[in-house]
């Protein structure tokens, strides 16, 4: 489903530059979870960028669904995003002039996979089912992140790419999300790769690698 080969990544110019990644490679197959964790600043979310064809490696192959993304253009990359990644990140993301109801079968929509009694079940698991006429600035930070998250789930998607997604979560909705995020994996045989500080979100995933100084240790 992904598969990551020595990929390195620096930012800035000449002596200032500075390298985040030094040849990261991992791997991960249909129907798996991978938490990946490390402190600020090891790398974490610039390999999860990677991933997703949102930034470009230094050197180094990035494959998705045996596509090579740094074979394709930018047009090429987004049009294979929509289709079959999902991104959750820290920043929601969420289009202001759409309601919580268009916001979350936005995504479903472009890629052809509306399924509405699935939608609807995401709604009612998440506790969004009396704010889908609202519109995002309506809302308070969490229940747009669970926005952020069903519009991601409702697609379908076959790899699921998701930065600290429950940070913004109480417990208790914390949990929800991760059971719905892992019943797709289980369902749809999907891949989920998770950036994470939580222990207890790690220890959900199947496995879990650090970064350190831009490296797997």
């Amino acid at each position: 489903m992904l598969e990551i080969g020595s990929v390195k990544k620096s930012y800035g110019d000449g002596a200032a530059r500075v390298p985040v990644l030094r040849g990261v490679s991992l791997e991960l197959g249909a129907g798996q979870t991978l938490a990946l964790t490390g402190e600020s600043g090891s790398g974490k979310s610039t390999l999860l960028h990677i991933a997703a064809g949102l930034e470009a490696p230094d050197s180094g192959a990035v494959r998705v669904l045996g596509q090579d993304l740094t074979a394709m253009d930018d047009s090429a990359r987004a049009t294979f995003r929509r289709t079959e990644i999902a991104l959750v990140f820290q920043q929601f993301n969420l289009i202001p002039s759409l309601s919580v109801a268009a916001n979350i079968s936005f995504q479903a929509a472009l890629s052809g996979r509306v399924d509405q009694p699935y939608i609807d079940r995401l709604v009612q698991a998440l506790g969004l089912a009396d704010h889908m006429k609202k519109y995002p600035e309506a809302l308070s930070g969490g229940q747009q992140q669970r926005v952020a998250i069903a519009r991601a789930l409702a697609a379908k998607p076959k790899l699921m790419l998701a930065d600290e997604p429950t940070g913004n979560l109480d417990e208790q909705t914390a949990d929800a999300v991760l059971d719905q995020m892992l019943e797709l994996v289980s369902l749809s045989d999907a891949s989920l790769l998770v950036v994470t500080h939580s222990p207890k979100i790690a220890a959900r995933m199947g496995r879990t690698l650090h970064l350190a100084g831009g490296q797997v240790v």
